[in-house]
């Protein structure tokens, strides 16, 4: 047995009979006005990121060409672009610390925060998301909740094994404020407004 299933295993022999239900997430006020889209580029661009809208049908990525303007390695993990890195492939999380630039869809944006969600699912692997220098994020409009109390009540928290909320690219600041971007993760963040393929009936 590894120590992981050990512990766990004591969590459970350990655990105190009875059910004890989640306590219910309250409704607030909305801090943003009815435009989302609107509300979540404002404060995606204030920590850094910025918001592209797709482009013509025919090239859905002509306004984030310029992000893989030089990229050797880019790991896609959306249908909707083909990249030269097979995620599927990977073995170990630190073999893709070479990616250059990496397309993910989130699961949903929030509005309040600007920030995008994703899950193992949408990751494929999720150092993915921490070891690319760029990251380009598919978005649908449709997919921005107005608040972080919205964003709890959908069942992708409790769907998901792993789910993360990203807002902007890696950013941090001593102690005179001089803000960096990039120290930790991902360099940039640039989220693409594009709709999801509707599922056939």
């Amino acid at each position: 047995m590894s120590a992981r299933d050990a512990i766990l295993a004591r969590l459970r022999t350990n655990r105190p009979a009875g059910d004890f239900p989640l306590p219910k997430v309250p409704t607030f006020v909305p801090l943003v006005g009815d435009d989302y889209v609107a509300e979540f580029t404002e404060r995606l661009g204030k920590m850094g990121g910025r918001v592209e809208r797709a482009g013509p049908a025919s090239d859905p990525f002509a306004t984030v060409r310029s992000r893989f303007d030089g990229a050797r390695v880019i790991a896609s993990a959306v249908p909707e672009f083909a990249g030269n890195r097979d995620l599927a492939a990977v073995r170990k999380p630190g073999d893709l610390a070479d990616v250059d630039v990496a397309v993910v869809r989130a699961r949903f944006g929030v509005a309040e925060t600007g920030s995008v969600l994703f899950t193992q699912d949408d990751l494929i692997v999720n150092s993915v998301a921490y070891l690319a220098q760029h990251l380009i994020v598919l978005l649908d409009p449709d997919d921005i909740v107005v608040n972080i109390q919205a964003a709890y009540k959908r069942p992708d928290f409790a769907q998901a094994a792993y789910a993360v909320l990203h807002t902007g690219p890696s950013a941090t600041a001593d102690i005179e404020g001089v803000l960096i971007h990039g120290a930790q993760g991902v360099r940039s963040l640039t989220v693409l407004l594009l709709q999801r393929k509707k599922q056939a009936a």
